[in-house]
């Protein structure tokens, strides 16, 4: 876990460092050449920067070992800072399409400039090794923060590719191309935050595990030597890992002493698996 977390630790401060820089880059270019698609994407990156350090403190909290108050640790934590990153990501949305929406309506046009496909092209490479970075750590140590990041990061390069199509169109005279990039942007952001709300919503509220990790536990309890056979299997999320309620039944002729050795030989052979933080079983007479 201590490696889990140091290396979460440096995708967050990877992702604060580069997003300060081209928060910088774009609104500096966007603002000087009156690109609405290069200042909705600066307001993009002025998101990744918070997402970034939400996802550092989330990941700092969450690493803290259980104590009397948390007995199951602060895992949760990755889901609830998870959650605050889709608010922040709905609200930029909104503002991003006001803004480009007002441009077309007051009929702004966006100056070309070099600067402005320097940027979006350096965007493209910087987000691009980040999203294979942090879409990595994030499949390894299934961090939902850490995948939340490195969508973040896929859906910049489509964001500054689309920034680099209204600048394009906006050489040939089409003005409205680069607003229209902007609204788009603006609506690609919302899609992340409410997908990501969605996951962490999904934690939160004790949602089941996947049936496909749940079939395997099933088939694991089925095999130790005792079960008669399983009566259920419920899971709550404790963070990353879940607590497993198992329900199953033995011959109704044991001692409460073999029952117990069964339990114990159940929560020993779980408590290897990836997703299992605790197990609790309980014994029925067949």
């Amino acid at each position: 876990m201590s490696d889990r977390h140091g290396t979460i630790k440096r995708v967050a401060l990877w992702g604060i460092c580069i997003n300060i820089l081209l928060l910088a880059l774009k609104l500096t270019v966007g603002f000087a050449a009156r690109s609405q698609a290069m200042i909705a994407d600066g307001f993009n990156s002025a998101g990744d920067v918070f997402t970034s350090f939400m996802t550092y403190l989330g990941n700092r909290i969450s690493s803290r070992p259980e104590d009397s108050e948390h007995p199951y640790g602060h895992g949760k934590a990755e889901y609830i800072f998870s959650m605050i990153i889709s608010f922040s990501l709905i609200l930029i949305a909104y503002t991003v399409f006001k803004s480009a929406l007002d441009a077309i309506l007051e009929n702004e046009r966006a100056a070309f400039s070099w600067g402005l496909v320097i940027v979006a092209l350096a965007t493209i490479a910087l987000k691009l090794a980040l999203f294979f970075y942090t879409r990595s750590v994030g499949r390894k140590h299934d961090s939902l923060l850490v995948i939340a990041n490195s969508e973040d990061h896929r859906n910049d390069v489509f964001v500054a590719s689309g920034t680099l199509i209204g600048v394009v169109a906006g050489v040939y005279g089409v003005m409205w191309v680069d607003a229209l990039v902007g609204m788009l942007i603006a609506v690609w952001i919302a899609v992340t935050g409410f997908k990501i709300f969605g996951s962490a919503y999904s934690v939160l509220m004790d949602t089941n595990i996947d049936m496909t990790i749940k079939d395997s536990i099933w088939k694991i309890v089925e095999r130790v030597e005792g079960v008669d056979h399983v009566d259920s299997i419920l899971a709550k999320p404790i963070g990353v890992g879940f607590i497993f309620i198992v329900k199953v039944s033995v011959n109704g002729s044991m001692s409460v002493d073999q029952g117990h050795a069964v339990a114990a030989v159940i929560k020993e052979r779980l408590k290897k698996e990836k997703k299992v933080g605790d197990v609790v079983v309980h014994i029925n007479p067949a």
